[in-house]
């Protein structure tokens, strides 16, 4: 099975053969993130499917790392504390108000 995955916000975009074996293991490091500038013009970035997994930077990139991160320690502190680490199932829909 051929895998692409647009992962720009990642800084590179993955491009592999992978077996359907490996497509979980692939996607489970795969999050994503909302990215705006805040109030104080500070660039904030959430990750929706860790509750309150929340970071920030002066630049977009620097909010990008930052995140990432957060993720890692978050989810290095739910697996250290024998947690269930949640899938990323969240879906995103633009809406005209």
């Amino acid at each position: 099975m051929r895998l692409y995955l647009d992962t720009s916000v990642l800084g590179a975009p993955l491009d592999c053969e992978a077996p359907a074996a490996h497509r979980d293991a692939i996607l489970a490091v795969m999050r994503q993130v909302i990215i705006y500038t805040g109030e104080d013009a500070y660039w904030v970035a959430e990750c929706p499917s860790l509750p309150g997994c929340v970071s920030q930077g002066r630049s977009r990139d620097e909010a990008v790392q930052n995140i990432k991160e957060a993720i890692r320690g978050y989810v290095a502190a739910l697996e250290e504390d024998h947690l269930p680490v949640p899938g990323d199932h969240f879906e995103a829909q633009l809406i005209e108000v």
